[in-house]
Formats: structure tokens, sequence, C-alpha cells
């Protein structure tokens, strides 16, 4: 099985200016501020603490790949991010251990074009594969 690390936690929020303004009264600082995702149709922004990512995930329409999740789930964690030395050995090792892809690996403009991939498993819900830097140019 190929290496995976956490990269970050993705955190559902209806308004994304409010929850980092919440965020940063609990001490976490701006890793990368708002980033749109016209793919997913997001606001992302990137904040930290204690050496943890949240990822701060926004739809910006209805028709966003989010939006039903914050409808049933509100504003909480939804996933966590696994970088991965090779995301296609990754995703084989996953899909052939249960988890089932629920999109294709596409570039992530919050990640600098790294590409990405959803799976979700009945048992522990939803993750990501995160490519390795190197793999996005």
């Amino acid at each position: 099985m190929t290496t995976l690390k956490i990269h970050h936690i993705g955190y559902l929020v209806k308004k994304i200016e409010k929850a980092k303004n919440t965020f940063e009264s609990l001490g976490y600082l701006i890793r990368q501020d708002t980033v749109y995702d016209d793919i997913r149709k997001v606001n992302i922004c990137f904040v930290e603490k204690d050496g943890y990512l949240i990822e701060l995930i926004s739809p910006v329409s209805d028709d966003s790949v989010v939006s039903g999740l914050l409808k049933k789930y509100k504003n909480s964690p939804y996933h966590i991010c696994y970088e991965t030395d090779n995301l296609e050995t990754a995703f084989a090792d996953l899909t052939s251990n249960g988890f089932t892809a629920i999109d294709t690996p596409t570039p992530a403009p919050a990640l600098d074009g790294r590409k990405v991939v959803f799976l979700t498993s009945s048992a522990i819900g939803m993750v990501e594969l995160l490519a390795p830097a190197q793999a996005s140019s």
C-alpha cells in the first residue's frame, strides 16, 4: 500500500468569512486566503493551529458539489484529506479495499492545481486523496 499522510481536515461552512473570523478567535492563523474553485463551485480557505490544517469549504451556488452536504450536516467537518506519494496507486488500493470513488481526479485550484479525488466508505465516510506536489506539473 502507498504512503498516506494526513494533509488537512475539510470543514463545511455556510459563511466562509464568519468561519475564518471564528477560527482566528480560537488562535488559528490564515495559511491561504479564500480561493474560488470553479470546478466544484466552492470558496476555500486554509487555517492552521498547532500543526493542524483545516480547509474551510463554502458553496457559492445551489449546484455546488457540497450544497447538499451543507444542508444535511450544517457547519461541520466532513472529510480527511490524505496526501499520497502516488495518486493512482493509492486510489487503486482504496477502491480494492471497499472505498467507492465519488468523482475523478481533478485539479484543485486551492492546492496549486494538484489533483484530488474523493472517495467514500460506509464505515468511515468521505476521504480525499491529494497527489504529490511534483505530480501537478
